[in-house]
């Protein structure tokens, strides 16, 4: 068992997240589905528009994490999205990123798949990157579009958004990586067949062998590796399938309430998906300071986690205030019925 740890310092120059503004109530769901008796995991979630989808929930996130990084995207050597929603099976997302940003064409580009943990994997691979050489940048994007079968317990978790991360040398960073570890198995709890609209999941495998067993040893085993404690953490993001399985894993691991609920965002935005440990991240970041300590953990059905340790640099300062902070994307919200929720989510087949 070995951490990665970077052979070069290596650390995240720019960020940012996006949310789409439209949020249907969790109570709108189980009033459809349940007559309003059931309980609700959450208590709303982020829906994507008519004209919204990964790529452009993809892009906002991008171009707003280069407004924070002040760079030139000529510069930028790979364009990474995760995503388990890509808008075509044969036509990378990333290539669209790429050329609106204006990185092309002298970078390289890909799409990435690993159930929510896309993004952080192709986190993972930047900081190989740029830590050997190979580049000096790299963009990694986590975004979704996610479906939840109407009636399913997915359904009101189900969520749209997305996060951004610019990876690059640790002298422009605003926060290095101290070392990243990944946990992983093959424990079916949740797959999606190809032409099949909708996941499936079985429900007895997603809590304890899946999420908890996964998240757990990853934290634990950074943490180990590194000589850490929870003590050592100002902030902690745990993957976010709802609002309860993070709190219950930070507890377990012996984090405090004020080490997590900046990055607890699954109860007013859901479950982002592949964007939603990266999302919390955002949202850290945005009102980190020089010296704190991140321990951000990642979660993928199928199953793996990834866990990244990083240390606030002097770089924060100021830098939020460039571009749109999380808790801004929150706030600007419009409330949606569940017939409208609908038609957006293309949950109703006019042919």
């Amino acid at each position: 068992m070995a951490i990665m740890k970077p052979i070069k310092p290596v650390g995240i120059v720019g960020y940012c997240s996006y949310i789409p503004r439209y949020r249907i109530p969790a109570k709108a769901i189980s009033q459809v589905w349940t007559d309003g008796k059931g309980g609700t995991p959450i208590t709303e979630k982020a829906v994507a528009g008519l004209d919204e989808d990964t790529v452009t929930i993809a892009l906002e996130a991008a171009r707003n994490a280069l407004l924070r990084a002040q760079i030139n995207p000529q510069r930028i050597g790979a364009v990474w999205v995760g995503s388990e929603s890509h808008p075509y099976a044969v036509k990378p997302t990333s290539t669209i990123v790429a050329e609106a940003i204006g990185a092309v064409p002298h970078t390289q580009a890909g799409d990435w798949e690993f159930a929510c943990k896309a993004g952080t994997e192709a986190m993972q691979a930047g900081i190989g990157f740029v830590a050997s050489g190979m580049q000096r940048y790299v963009l990694a994007v986590g975004a979704d579009t996610a479906q939840g079968r109407p009636g399913d317990a997915l359904e009101y978790t189900a969520a749209s958004g997305g996060a951004a991360c610019l990876i690059g040398p640790a002298a422009e960073s605003i926060a290095t990586f101290e070392a990243t570890f990944s946990f992983v198995t093959d424990t079916p709890d949740f797959w999606r067949r190809p032409h099949a609209h909708y996941p499936s999941h079985g429900q007895r495998f997603t809590g304890e062998p899946a999420y908890f067993e996964h998240v757990l040893s990853a934290a634990k085993t950074i943490m180990s590796e590194l000589g850490r404690t929870p003590k050592d953490y100002q902030h902690v993001i745990l993957h976010q399938p709802n609002a309860k399985f993070p709190r219950r894993a930070a507890k377990m691991l012996g984090f405090e309430k004020a080490q997590w609920e900046t990055g607890l965002l699954s109860p007013v935005v859901g479950n982002t998906y592949s964007g939603a440990a990266m999302l919390g991240l955002t949202a850290a970041l945005d009102i980190a300071r020089p010296g704190d300590r991140i321990l951000c953990v990642s979660f993928g059905s199928g199953a793996g986690s990834d866990a990244f340790s990083l240390l606030v640099s002097d770089g924060i300062e100021g830098v939020a205030r460039r571009a749109p902070t999380t808790q801004a994307y929150i706030s600007r919200r419009r409330e949606i019925d569940y017939a409208r929720y609908a038609r957006y989510r293309g949950k109703l087949l006019l042919a």
